[in-house]
């Protein structure tokens, strides 16, 4: 058995997506090789990269998020115009692996609703809230 010649099928399209998963989650974790990369990105020192684009979130370092019309927040290296990456090729380790399946919840999400909606520009609100559950 040879090696496959053909990659899976993936079902969403980053493209057509108004990039729910840069606004729908409070925090992006950095780790210290993404900010030497965003360091190496933008020219400047580490110590200036983790100060002009990370903040604490409690004991975690994230992105810095930005005001955004359709979500109310978003990633701060979110084009508001393009809803796409502006540091696509420094971006953090978290962002390079999502999706990790061949699906994408929120494409399939904003696909399903644009069909039950029979409307080609609906645009579902989506917010991650996370709470303890106990069983």
């Amino acid at each position: 058995m040879g090696i496959p010649t053909t990659k899976p099928k993936i079902y969403y399209d980053c493209n057509d997506c108004p990039a729910f998963c840069c606004s729908a989650y409070e925090r992006v974790q950095v780790t210290p090789r993404d900010i030497r990369r965003l360091a190496k990105h933008f020219g400047v020192t580490e110590e200036v990269a983790t100060a002009r684009y990370t903040k604490m979130y409690d004991k975690e370092r994230v992105l810095r998020r930005k005001r955004d019309e359709l979500f109310g927040q978003s990633c701060m290296f979110m084009n508001s115009e393009t809803r796409g990456c502006g540091i696509y090729h420094a971006r953090p380790a978290v962002c390079r692996e999502y999706p990790i399946t061949r699906r994408c919840a929120y494409y399939d999400l904003y696909k399903f609703e644009r069909e039950q909606q029979d409307d080609p520009d609906t645009l579902p609100l989506v917010k991650l809230t996370f709470k303890k559950w106990k069983k």
